[in-house]
């Protein structure tokens, strides 16, 4: 495949290991996310109420307004 070869060559490129390191984390970070890794990671009554709070946020009546919440967290978010 040519994207591999491509991507090998550029990895091969970068002589920064901070930089090689960063983006191995963001790869490995998105190749969790689509591999359902946090999901997983979930117990059942977790997933139960996550999915709970899913199918809740669908109904405007159990949202709270990002002015509420700034209100709410104020103190937590002063420099």
């Amino acid at each position: 495949m040519k994207i591999k070869d491509d991507f090998h060559h550029l990895i091969d490129s970068i002589e920064d290991e901070q930089l090689l390191q960063r983006y191995y984390r963001l790869i490995q970070t998105i190749n969790d996310d689509q591999n359902g890794h946090l999901w997983n990671s979930l117990n059942e009554d977790e997933k139960e109420e996550l999915m709970t709070a899913y199918k809740e946020s669908f109904d405007s009546n159990n949202l709270v307004s990002h002015e509420q919440v700034k209100l709410q967290h104020e103190r937590w978010l002063k420099p």
